[in-house]
């Protein structure tokens, strides 16, 4: 059985990171956070632009199309909002929003399992076996949560348990699908992944804003297309024979 790896670390990090907080407190300054989150942005940007890289030969207008459709389909059915109303239900359903122990639960497993670097790196360790993406996301979530430990306490080491069924489970699909979608899929779904976090390093340094959440549509069309473009491509060939 093939476990998610990269999960297991995450969740050692977030542990690690929680304990940390719990007992420096105040000491973790946020000059230094944000130093941290500097230099781990520009590691994620060498990392984006690796993944974009693999873009296969022939591709690029089947890239550019999944993403310009995958932006509109996102923005029109408004994503982001659909992630909010999400938390917003989640808060309910654990009930009591005063509680510091729920409120760090929430906001931590939100803040790790709920977003770009979560699907992408997550369909990479299923899809490919590489787990650097999610190794840098543990790195990340491991300063994040010593930050928000020191807050709220030892709720945000629970987020510990949503964050392997969530983003193990995505990583367990995706090992799945990996007999179904071929290389060249692989590797256009990975070109799209890069894009979006080349978009989360800029986020992350802070050199702009980009709706990465209404985004996310783009790597499933980018699937779709390139599946169907390869057997096109090939059945071209079969006649040409």
């Amino acid at each position: 059985m093939n476990w998610p790896k990269a999960t297991l670390v995450n969740m050692l990090t977030v542990t690690i990171g929680s304990l940390l907080g719990l007992w420096l407190k105040q000491f973790f300054s946020e000059d230094i956070q944000a130093i941290v989150f500097q230099a781990v942005g520009l590691g994620t940007l060498l990392i984006g632009i690796k993944m974009a890289l693999r873009l296969p030969e022939g591709y690029l207008l089947i890239f550019m199309f999944s993403l310009i459709i995958g932006a509109i389909f996102g923005q029109w059915i408004r994503v982001d909002l659909i992630f909010t109303e999400l938390s917003d239900g989640l808060k309910l359903w654990i009930g009591n929003s005063d509680s510091q122990f729920s409120e760090g639960l929430i906001t931590a497993f939100l803040l790790f399992c709920v977003g770009s670097m979560t699907i992408v790196g997550a369909l990479e360790e299923g899809l490919q076996n590489k787990r650097e993406l999610l190794y840098v996301k543990s790195m990340l979530d491991g300063f994040s949560s010593i930050a928000l430990a020191s807050t709220y306490g030892i709720g945000v080491w629970f987020s510990i348990i949503p964050m392997l069924i969530f983003q193990g489970g995505m990583t367990m699909f995706a090992y799945k699908l990996k007999h179904i979608f071929s290389k060249n899929v692989q590797d256009s779904l990975s070109a799209v992944g890069g894009v979006l976090i080349i978009g989360i390093s800029i986020l992350l340094l802070k050199l702009g804003e980009i709706s990465l959440e209404n985004l996310l549509p783009s790597l499933v069309m980018i699937c779709i297309f390139a599946y169907y473009y390869e057997k096109y491509e090939v059945r071209k060939k079969l006649k040409s024979i």
